[in-house]
């Protein structure tokens, strides 16, 4: 265990090598996107608009997708591991690759969350927005919903894998795909003609709309719960074979 938290340790030094003002102009950004965010949902709220939700609901929805947006769709290196040198590093180490992805995109989440997420979280009742979970399985959701955002993530590396110089554009495909079916942009109860009960059992899904859904008490969480348990059970032993298939097609800097 002790050398997957150095791993981790150093990806959240890499991230802050060259001081703490490299990393401001993302921060600003972080919160010059929430917060006029929070005040748009609050106008058009108070407008009367019906979304199924009320409006401390959406506030918070919105805030705490924000503040955890690293963790609610998990994204780590490997989609870039073919034309950024990052197969090199991580074959090199007497460790298990995906364990070290997995620790180092943890370990890289830690700076923003000390300079972003934090800061926010204490400001938000100033800002009219609470974090009070409407329930404590929100917290095993969140774990489950990380789980499968690994699982997803190797999935979408291992195409990368067999396209080869695709990264690109398979990192573009699976933004938008992600943007409109995880529920963390757009609750999946707001999509039309019916499509939010149909699209809620799809594995995207289970990803941050899951534990959002359940921390603003829009849904009751042993079915959201279930479902993640079920795609964690069948996406990992998936990912798992895929992977190690596709190591045999793997070409980085045409060795």
């Amino acid at each position: 265990m002790f050398k997957y938290i150095k791993t981790a340790h150093m990806a959240c030094l890499e991230k802050t090598n060259g001081g703490i003002l490299y990393l401001l102009p993302d921060v600003i950004i972080k919160v010059c996107t929430l917060v006029p965010l929070i005040y748009l949902w609050r106008v058009v709220m108070s407008s009367g608009v019906e979304v199924g939700m009320s409006m401390s609901q959406m506030l918070t929805y919105t805030y705490i997708s924000s503040l955890l947006s690293d963790m609610m769709v998990v994204k780590t290196a490997a989609t870039g591991w073919l034309s950024e040198g990052v197969l090199m590093r991580l074959y090199g180490r007497p460790m298990p690759v995906l364990g070290q992805l997995i620790a180092q995109t943890v370990g890289g989440w830690l700076p923003m969350m000390a300079l972003f997420s934090l800061p926010m979280a204490l400001l938000s009742p100033l800002i009219g927005v609470s974090l009070k979970p409407a329930s404590l399985w929100f917290f095993i959701s969140l774990f489950l919903c990380i789980s499968l955002g690994f699982a997803i993530d190797v999935l979408f590396a291992c195409l990368s894998i067999k396209l080869r110089n695709m990264s690109w554009l398979i990192g573009r495909i699976r933004a938008a795909i992600v943007a409109l079916l995880s529920g963390t942009v757009i609750p999946i109860s707001f999509l039309p003609f019916g499509f939010g009960e149909i699209m809620r059992y799809q594995p995207f899904a289970c990803l941050g709309g899951a534990p959002l859904a359940i921390f603003v008490g829009m849904a009751e969480p042993t079915s959201i719960l279930m479902l993640q348990a079920i795609w964690n059970i069948i996406l990992w032993p998936v990912a798992l074979l895929i992977f190690k298939k596709s190591q045999e097609g793997m070409v980085s800097y045409g060795g």
